[in-house]
């Protein structure tokens, strides 16, 4: 037959805030990350807006197209993570 052990409250309470800690460092790492990649996105996009690796040629409107979709992403990217949807 198993034995089944109730914890004590300070097993409890000691078990909750090492829960809590795990969790609240993984909600900093994801807001970093999060951080992070909105400057990647918005960053790339102006970068291709203003030509800055001087691309040009018969594929130059595809360099407008993606570079404000980055810019729009990078935008809903910062709503969501300011709303905390993300």
């Amino acid at each position: 037959m198993s034995e089944y052990r109730i914890p004590t409250p300070e097993e409890r309470r000691r078990q909750r805030e090492e829960e809590a800690g795990e969790n609240k460092s993984n909600k900093v790492m994801r807001a970093i990350f999060g951080i992070i990649m909105i400057i990647v996105y918005v960053g790339m996009g102006v970068l291709l807006l203003i030509n800055f690796f001087g691309w040009n040629g018969d594929w130059a409107w595809t360099r407008y197209v993606v570079g404000v979709v980055l810019v729009i992403y990078g935008i809903w990217r910062a709503y969501r993570q300011v709303k905390g949807i993300d």
